[in-house]
Parts: C-alpha cells; sequence; structure tokens
C-alpha cells in the first residue's frame, strides 16, 4: 500500500476512489478502507472488510464504470473522525463516509454508505 497517494484531507477520499475507479484499479480502491470498514453495498447488503471490498470493487470495475467527482457537502470533523458526503447527481438522498485519521495524519474510510434508500422504498 506504501505506494499509493495518502488523503491527507477527508476530501482527498472520494478524489482518489473516483480516479482510481476510473482506472480500474479494486486494489487502489480497497486501500482508502480501514482495515474492518463497512461498505453498504450492493444495495440492501453489507460489505465488511478490506479484503471484501476489493474483490467487490473487482467485480464491479469490470463493468468499466465511469465515475464522476461530486462537489463534496462540508466536512464535519471531530476528534479524529469526520464525516464527509456528497449529493448525487439525481438529487434523491447523499452518499455519506464516516473516515478516521490514522496514526501517520492520514485519513481512511470506516463507514460507506454509498447510496441512502428511503425506508420501505422501492430503490
Amino acid at each position: 500500500m506504501g505506494e499509493y497517494e495518502k488523503a491527507m484531507r477527508p476530501e482527498d477520499l472520494t478524489r482518489l476512489f473516483v480516479e482510481r475507479s476510473n482506472a480500474g484499479d479494486a486494489a487502489g480502491v480497497a486501500a482508502l478502507y480501514e482495515e474492518h470498514a463497512v461498505l453498504a453495498y450492493p444495495p440492501g447488503q453489507f460489505t465488511v472488510g478490506r479484503a471484501a471490498i476489493r474483490q467487490l470493487w473487482e467485480q464491479v470495475l469490470a463493468h468499466r464504470p465511469q465515475f464522476t467527482p461530486e462537489p463534496p457537502l462540508p466536512t464535519l470533523a471531530a476528534d479524529g473522525i469526520a464525516l464527509t458526503a456528497t449529493p448525487p447527481k439525481d438529487g434523491a438522498g447523499a452518499r455519506a463516509q464516516v473516515v478516521r485519521q490514522q496514526p501517520d495524519g492520514s485519513w481512511l474510510r470506516l463507514l460507506d454508505q454509498p447510496e441512502f434508500q428511503r425506508p420501505g422504498g422501492a430503490g
């Protein structure tokens, strides 16, 4: 993991996620997550742990999706924890991540909710 650029601000994680996804780099995407991170994806399911996130993202990136950077909402941060979020293009809900500062000062994702579904809604 040492060769990857580190996210020195919480907002860097979203940019790096888009860059690495668009480059087809599942390992690079997984490197943005803590070892025991939880990703709320696929919809209605949870993917737990960096290794599982990497495997999932290898499948996602096999379809060569292109991700577009989204302007971030203001970051909330306190005591080494931050909440980052971006509004999706369709204006429904938001994407949100809880990120944690690491001992070296960089930031990694701990919880990732890429899309909020309305409770009981057809999502």
